[in-house]
């Protein structure tokens, strides 16, 4: 089987598996315990938020709070400055393709807590304008929320020079930053955001762990109570396991990210130009402002859900969306975001490179593909 489905989630890499073995046997006590057990699951915790603290730029460990996922941050991040900034005012701004952990949130605070909610629409090729979005800003403009990479396309968003233009007029600003880690810098300091999300299983750790940088200064409300973790911001036990294989992931996926960057961008080149020979053939998205492990194609004559399922069939795995919502059979609104018709939206395919990728696979996968749209 060819997966070929990277941005969706990752394999969980065999060093991972070993950094985290220790903490799901012998060293299985509570954190907030003060027992030699409780205290040797404190340290894997704190020596983990310290690696992150310095991977991020961070200025304290007060600023990594660890959560149950990227959606979670994203939640903690929308509903949490939402609340607790309200006497600025009650206007949002996100951007039109946002993933579903940022859109829904800031629809729900519109469709139940008053709040307005501003869409900035990107370019036909999957760019938010930041002079756009300094033009939506008000005065009462509490939180502006711009994903740094798109999860479907793989376009890289300006969140430096957008986070800049919001700071300068005292609003709040997130990335959702989960798709960015190895091929983009994630130094918050120097990025200059506010907030911003991560998960482990997008660098090859384990499911079920995200965090959220919180800048120094930045108020929110928790959005999970009921015990004194997290500094307070996420209440319930920690798990040392998870959180260890989130910073072992990390670290290891940063360590060897230029050279995997351009041996992935020659792969997906070599993908990219053999499928755009494809009957009605296209592609999604920046020819050059993406990942380099990003294909998103529209192809004429089958829609992107009917083209996965018999893509699966013959052992190749792909998406016509992102995971959380290809169960759905709906066009992508990354794409109808980005002016694509409902036709051109629902006859697209996705395909993410990742660190297994090898040339015999991406030669198989376009065998397979041509013989498709060969057979009746």
């Amino acid at each position: 089987m060819i997966y070929l489905d990277y941005a969706a989630t990752t394999p969980l890499a065999p060093q991972v598996f070993e950094s985290m073995r220790p903490y799901l046997t012998e060293h299985f006590g509570n954190p907030s315990s003060v027992h030699r057990f409780g205290q040797v699951a404190r340290k894997a915790i704190d020596e983990s938020r310290i690696f992150f603290v310095e991977a991020l730029g961070a200025a304290s460990p007060r600023n990594i709070i660890f959560t149950g996922s990227g959606t979670e941050s994203c939640n903690l991040a929308i509903f949490g400055t939402a609340f607790a900034n309200q006497k600025r005012g009650k206007h949002i701004i996100i951007s039109a393709f946002e993933h579903a952990a940022i859109l829904e949130p800031a629809e729900y605070l519109r469709d139940n807590f008053g709040f307005e909610l501003t869409l900035i629409k990107p370019s036909p090729e999957g760019i938010i304008n930041p002079e756009e979005v300094a033009a939506a800003l008000r005065p009462d403009t509490t939180l502006v929320s711009i994903m740094y990479v798109n999860n479907e396309v793989g376009t890289v968003q300006p969140i430096k020079k957008i986070a800049k233009l919001v700071r300068q007029r005292g609003a709040i600003f997130h990335t959702d930053a989960c798709q960015a880690p190895g091929y983009l810098d994630i130094n918050c300091a120097h990025l200059g955001v506010d907030l911003m999300t991560l998960n482990a299983s997008k660098v090859y750790g384990p499911k079920g762990i995200g965090l959220l940088y919180i800048r120094e200064g930045i108020q929110l409300t928790p959005q999970i109570m009921g015990g004194g973790q997290e500094f307070r911001m996420r209440g319930g036990t920690e798990s040392p396991a998870q959180i260890v294989g989130f910073a072992s992931a990390m670290r290891l996926f940063l360590e060897h990210s230029k050279e995997e960057a351009e041996r992935l961008r020659a792969l997906r080149d070599n993908l990219q130009s053999k499928l755009l020979t494809l009957p009605g053939a296209a592609l999604n998205g920046h020819p050059d402002l993406r990942l380099p492990n990003f294909l998103n194609l529209k192809i004429d004559g089958i829609t992107g859900e009917n083209l996965v399922q018999r893509l699966d069939i013959e052992g190749v795995a792909a998406s016509a969306g992102a995971a959380c919502s290809s169960g759905k059979l709906k066009a992508s609104h990354v794409l109808l975001a980005m002016g694509k018709s409902l036709k051109e939206a629902s006859h697209s395919i996705r395909f993410t490179l990742g660190r297994p990728t090898t040339e015999e696979e991406i030669e198989k996968t376009v065998e397979i593909m041509r013989s498709l749209y060969t057979s009746p």
